[in-house]
């Protein structure tokens, strides 16, 4: 189901860092979120944690019955007052996606900020041929400045 916009006028997003290996540049991300919520049309306000490989895999477990760490969850809210939902991302499985796929880990918490919201939103690229994956690479195209792509240290 996709999401039709709450009544508010407005897009938020609420950041909560859980942990403290890494400075995650959150007025990049809530302006990234703030951009694609208004190419979308989506008002609302969304949550967005940043902890360790520890809760997501105890997340992983409990809602998707898979006892290992993930990169990120996403958790639809249960109306529109309530909020759009929850977004939750590994900083530890990041930085070991970042290396692998040759970009910086501020980069890549971006891009799996980007796919929480999708999924939040009611997008499921496991389920949809190709709509989620399409959208999500148009976003990215659009959004994402290519000059901070670079691997960090």
């Amino acid at each position: 189901m996709k999401h039709e916009p709450p009544s508010t006028s407005e897009f938020s997003v609420v950041m909560v860092d859980r942990q403290r290996k890494h400075a995650v540049r959150k007025d990049d991300i809530r302006r990234l979120l703030g951009r694609a919520a208004r190419s979308l049309k989506v008002r609302g306000e969304l949550a967005l944690v940043f902890a360790g490989d520890g809760l997501l895999r105890r997340l992983n477990r409990e809602y998707r019955f898979k006892d290992k760490p993930t990169d990120v969850l996403s958790f639809e809210g249960p109306d529109r007052d309530e909020g759009l939902g929850d977004v939750v991302i590994s900083v530890e499985t990041a930085r070991t996606n970042a290396q692998r796929f040759g970009r910086s880990l501020d980069r890549e918490l971006e891009i799996l900020a980007l796919h929480g919201f999708l999924h939040v939103l009611g997008y499921d690229h496991e389920t949809d041929d190709g709509e989620m994956e399409a959208l999500e690479k148009r976003l990215r195209r659009s959004l994402l400045n290519p000059a901070s792509a670079e691997v960090s240290a």
